[in-house]
């Protein structure tokens, strides 16, 4: 363990920075889970082997009994493949035996992309995706809430299953693996939180939670948390591109804890010098807290949700605008948060920071307004956008 951790900084040659050497902890991880050295953490290579040794001995050095438990999944190299590539991941498994009936799991995946595998946005050549905010992020939050829970005086009437998954950027396997193949009756499991990409806390603070909608004891609790200076912006449905779908599917409350989306996204530019360490450390209070006023509770209730990632009217648009949706925008409209070249937002004119107001004469309450809109436009259809950039408001031409 010595060893994995006097590499973070020896191989890499990096200076802690942070004032606040309370945060040491969470830089480590973060710094060497998202280093070169580790090559992208892919599903079934060095370096997720590489990752995967390194959590289980930040499992053993907070006191957990650590353990790994491999899958085996095959992976097509674009959706059309008539041939597919068998891949063996392996998912790390710390656990916190307090004695409780039952058992809430806390969970983040460790691999991401290699060198550019399926999911890249990347257009050049291919280059190691470090993967720092997806999802060292996640990695690091939850060792920072190990690290707690393990503490005396910590809330101890559930015991504390820590789940880092694989095979998430091939399509969620190592959870399905384990919510199908758990090392504990999956009846006894309270709940589960997943923190996938909680390295971006942006100026405003707003973290966005997932899930709210699977167990009516989670808007009670969370309308009650104070977390200076943390706001947050929640969405009912449990089903998502992120591990917690794998629990909800059988009947599991779930959270999905996310501080947004940024241009460096499944890019080799997401490293460890963008991330927000002090707002890891903030969301980890937060699920802490929720953790706390949650103990002692009875098991919570699990209720099933509309399923608003797979509305037909977010699958039915043919044609693109060509933004990163800001997910962490509360207030009317949708916020932009990134414009790709080349595409009609761009050629409108449309800016990162622009809220989207209308698209022809689709008004623009939500994310969830905007995808709708977007289904009732052709290839070609020329109309115009309202949005608002800053103090004014301004009406584009647009063609898609």
């Amino acid at each position: 363990m010595k060893y994995l951790l006097a590499l973070s900084f020896m191989v890499l040659g990096w200076t802690l920075t942070a004032q606040n050497t309370d945060l040491m902890p969470i830089q480590v991880d973060v710094v060497y889970l998202s280093s070169d050295l580790l090559e992208g953490r892919e599903t079934g290579t060095r370096g997720e082997a590489l990752a995967a040794d390194y959590i289980a001995g930040r499992f053993k050095q907070l006191g957990l009994t650590a353990s790994f438990q491999s899958f085996d999944f095959e992976v097509k190299a674009h959706p059309h493949a008539t041939e597919s590539t068998p891949k063996t991941g392996k998912n790390v498994i710390g656990y916190l035996d307090n004695g409780a009936d039952y058992t809430v799991v806390i969970g983040a995946h460790y691999d991401h992309l290699g060198y550019g595998s399926s999911g890249s946005l990347h257009r050049g050549e291919p280059a190691i995706h470090n993967g720092a905010d997806d999802n060292a992020s996640g990695i690091a939050a939850m060792l920072r809430l190990a690290e707690w829970l393990t503490m005396e005086g910590a809330p101890s009437a559930n015991n504390y299953l820590f789940l880092a998954f694989s095979g998430e950027e091939f399509g969620l396997f190592g959870s399905k693996y384990y919510a199908s193949n758990a090392t504990l009756p999956i009846e006894n499991v309270n709940y589960m939180v997943n923190m996938d990409m909680v390295g971006r806390l942006n100026e405003e603070n707003v973290l966005v939670i997932n899930g709210v909608g699977t167990s009516p004891s989670w808007m009670p609790v969370l309308e009650d948390l104070e977390i200076d200076p943390i706001t947050i912006t929640t969405t009912e449905s449990g089903f998502g591109p992120s591990d917690h779908t794998s629990f909800y599917l059988k009947d599991i409350p779930v959270l999905h804890f996310f501080t947004g989306q940024h241009s460096e996204y499944h890019k080799p530019t997401d490293d460890s010098e963008l991330i927000n360490y002090e707002g890891i450390d903030l969301v980890s209070q937060y699920i802490y807290q929720l953790v706390t006023a949650l103990d002692g509770e009875e098991k919570l209730t699990f209720t099933k949700t509309k399923d608003q990632s797979q509305d037909s009217r977010a699958s039915s648009f043919k044609v693109t605008l060509g933004v990163v949706p800001d997910y962490t925008y509360g207030k009317k409209g949708m916020r932009i948060d990134g414009v790709s070249e080349g595409k009609p937002a761009q050629k409108a004119g449309l800016q990162q920071g622009d809220v989207i107001l209308k698209i022809g004469d689709k008004e623009i309450e939500d994310i969830y307004a905007y995808m709708e809109a977007l289904g009732s436009f052709e290839p070609e259809q020329s109309t115009t956008i309202v949005i608002q950039r800053g103090e004014e408001q301004l009406t584009l031409p647009l063609t898609f």
